[in-house]
């Protein structure tokens, strides 16, 4: 395994193992991907075993510029309103961090998708992702770049921490701008409908296109979501994106008046809910309180959710008691990721 930083040479290095049925980490505006060339079932096996992912939980597919599409998506089975909405959200949302489930075409290995005929899709707007895909052919299968169900990577850190030598390669670019994963909405039924929270805010895509369907609901059962068993959608399930660090959520009033807890190690929204905790105690003892967001900004918040959970995860602590954000724009994509990792 190697760690190496963005530049063109390291680019053309990872491009080249991609092309040779290895496997890479790369960074992108969301959190750090697991890359596989997504036309190699046998470098798509690598994905999942070096995960520990799954076998019914699909990967995105991520291609380096809209007219890579047709590579991935078979758009002869979209209908015109179908295809209309497609292109107002890739028109405004792409490149960034939103996936869209379509009708696959034949080209795509059913290993990506979890024998379902539609995958995900997605064009990243960080710069050296577009790079690296079109490099290596154009398209690019990748989960996150951390062993299944814990923490995503948003450091090329956080990826040695995680995989270490089952990567052939990590891009080091830094840390994720974003830090939350894309947000995943399915196009392949009449109904469109949000399964994943993330990057782009719910408010927006009903902005542009009009209501959508939210089935990002928390559930146990993956065969709940397709006939064969397998997930529509990554980040589905009901245990994920999970410290090994006991984690309990409360709302905002909850926490507040929570008593204070040695060997425990509280994450506060915003600065304001941090002091009203702390005004509950007469004692001036420093508690182990963390803050994601000390003006409360939703984005701040968002960018720093999983570094923060890795420093938490870091301290050696027996609890992690944290809050939920306000339930609105990226909020809604926090809380999804707290619920998850709770327990």
């Amino acid at each position: 395994m190697e760690i190496l930083p963005v530049s063109d040479e390291s680019l053309k290095k990872a491009a080249q193992v991609l092309q040779n049925g290895g496997i890479i980490a790369f960074p992108t505006e969301t959190v750090y991907g697991l890359g596989a060339d997504a036309y190699n079932a046998d470098a798509l096996v690598k994905v999942f075993e070096a995960k520990g992912r799954p076998r019914f939980d699909p990967l995105i597919i991520h291609i380096c510029n809209i007219g890579t599409l047709d590579k991935v998506i078979d758009l002869s089975q979209l209908s015109e309103e179908t295809k209309r909405k497609l292109y107002l959200l890739t028109g405004n949302f792409w490149p960034g961090p939103l996936s869209l489930v379509l009708p696959k075409n034949e080209n795509i290995p059913a290993i990506a998708t979890a024998g379902l005929n539609t995958t995900a899709v997605r064009l990243p707007a960080n710069k050296a992702a577009q790079k690296l895909i079109k490099l290596a052919g154009g398209v690019v299968a990748a989960p996150s770049a951390n062993p299944f169900g814990a923490l995503s990577p948003t450091t090329a850190h956080h990826v040695k921490d995680g995989l270490g030598d089952k990567v052939d390669i990590i891009l080091d670019g830094g840390a994720a701008l974003v830090g939350i994963e894309s947000t995943v909405l399915d196009l392949s039924c009449e109904q469109v409908r949000l399964l994943r929270h993330g990057g782009i805010p719910k408010e927006k895509i009903e902005k542009l296109i009009g209501a959508v369907i939210d089935a990002s609901a928390i559930t146990a059962a993956p065969e709940e979501k397709s006939p064969n068993g397998g997930l529509a959608s990554p980040g589905q399930l009901k245990s994920h994106y999970a410290p090994r660090t006991p984690l309990t959520v409360f709302a905002k009033e909850e926490i507040q008046n929570l008593p204070h807890k040695e060997n425990t190690a509280y994450l506060f929204f915003d600065n304001a809910s941090r002091e009203q905790f702390k005004s509950n105690f007469e004692s001036d003892n420093q508690y182990n309180l963390w803050v994601l967001s000390s003006s409360g900004n939703i984005s701040e918040a968002a960018a720093c959710l999983f570094e923060t959970l890795h420093k938490l995860d870091a301290l050696g602590v027996q609890r992690i008691f944290a809050q939920l954000a306000p339930q609105k724009g990226l909020g809604s994509a926090i809380n999804d990721r707290l619920m998850r990792a709770s327990r």
